[in-house]
């Protein structure tokens, strides 16, 4: 006979089983969310059979993009519509419509789901959206054409790129206000923090290289040179990857040693990246050439190319782990 700790221990495992067994724990194959900013869709990508799954109408012309993380929806900035779509992952259809006014570009979603942020391009603002009830809840303040948003893993701080500032703005996201605002290269886009939340790094679209941030400090700490026009950036493997639109290259660059590697040739005009979950391929959204290009992020060589809408741009935290 099984003794007491036996069964409940076999109980537990179980209870552990059925919950993904019977959908209580998601599970599902990483995904590509693609904003197709010409065809006015979004296509979504099984990364596990490079295949596109699914293509749902946005309109407004969609661009930025940012998928919860857990999965369960993901968030669509369309400049034309002055609004934000919310997609249920699952069903794979729009649920939801925020007006926001504007110029809604850059999103990003907080780490606990809560709160979704909305780059105002037009306002010098950062909108604040209540992921529940789906409500615009405040604003805060930050420098002029804000791009990129990017929240710290603890979901204190939120950065935003000010394009037309030449500037990165750290805001609190308890209190809502701007913290300090930090100078970096001519012209920033894209902004990424990496996991630990102690560096961030902006593409910088007219001085063409990446700014490296020391947040603790709060100052630029170096300039790491990359192809023309750098849209985002990627962090994988010890290496940063970053689109550059003009030359139809990544860049590659060693975060450690802040020194330039390699440039890998993808598709035409590359906009938005980002590293799978395992760090093992890095996505590249190639906005002329309406394809994706899959990069083994250790070999350095693209690996697949998927085809996708008219005009993709991705330009966020696109993938679905």
């Amino acid at each position: 006979m099984p003794s007491r700790l036996q069964r409940r221990a076999r109980f537990l495992l179980l209870g552990v089983l059925g919950a993904f067994l019977f959908g209580s724990v998601p599970i599902h194959a990483e995904e590509a969310f693609v904003t197709n900013q010409l065809s006015d869709d979004l296509t979504i990508v099984d990364l596990a059979t490079s295949k596109p799954v699914a293509t749902i109408p946005i309109g407004g012309k969609p661009a930025g993009v940012a998928v919860a993380a857990d999965g369960r929806f993901a968030y669509v900035a369309s400049p034309d519509d002055k609004a934000v779509s919310i997609i249920d992952a699952v069903a794979r259809k729009v649920v939801g419509r925020v007006e926001v006014g504007g110029g809604p570009l850059g999103i990003a979603v907080a780490p606990d789901g809560a709160t979704v942020y909305v780059a105002d391009w037009y306002n010098a603002a950062i909108r604040v959206i209540d992921a529940k009830t789906l409500k615009v809840t405040g604003s805060i303040a930050v420098g002029a054409s804000p791009s990129g948003l990017a929240v710290t893993a603890d979901g204190k701080l939120l950065l935003s790129a000010d394009r037309d500032d030449d500037m990165v703005s750290v805001s609190d996201t308890a209190t809502r206000q701007r913290l300090r605002t930090i100078k970096v290269g001519t012209r920033p886009f894209g902004v990424t923090i990496d996991t630990e939340g102690k560096r961030a790094y902006t593409a910088n679209v007219g001085s063409n290289d990446v700014s490296v941030i020391d947040l603790a400090e709060g100052r630029e700490i170096a300039r790491i040179k990359t192809g023309l026009r750098p849209y985002a950036v990627a962090l994988a493997q010890g290496r940063g990857f970053v689109t550059d639109q003009y030359d139809g290259t990544v860049s590659v660059f060693d975060v450690a040693s802040q020194q330039p590697l390699k440039r890998i040739t993808v598709g035409d005009y590359p906009e938005g990246i980002e590293a799978t979950a395992d760090g093992q391929r890095i996505i590249v959204a190639n906005w002329e050439s309406n394809i994706l290009s899959v990069i083994d992020a250790a070999a350095l060589k693209v690996t697949a190319e998927i085809k996708v809408g008219d005009g993709p741009r991705a330009f966020g935290a696109f993938l679905r782990r």
